[in-house]
């Protein structure tokens, strides 16, 4: 496919991810498209990649975007708050 290897592409994929992770919080879109914006510079400066080489660099760039976040941001699982009494016990 010839869309995967211009840079534009990838700018529009990570900004339209980018406005989907605002609309869906919680870190799951965003690594996407940081994966995406990653590739797009990747194309930029001349890497001619194949479609099933560029959607795998693709996958290994969102999977390492999406562990940096959660080793950045944690999984949020310490904000929650366990009640082991009940306050209406008297």
């Amino acid at each position: 496919m010839e869309l995967l290897n211009t840079w534009w592409v990838w700018i529009v994929l990570g900004a339209g991810l980018a406005v989907l992770e605002v609309l869906v919080p919680g870190f799951i879109f965003l690594g996407f498209a940081i994966a995406a914006v990653v590739m797009a510079v990747i194309v930029g400066i001349g890497a001619q990649l194949g479609a099933a080489m560029a959607v795998l660099v693709f996958a290994i760039l969102a999977l390492l975007a999406w562990l940096g976040l959660r080793a950045k941001f944690g999984t949020g699982e310490k904000d929650v708050k366990v009640w082991r009494d009940d306050i209406n016990k008297n």
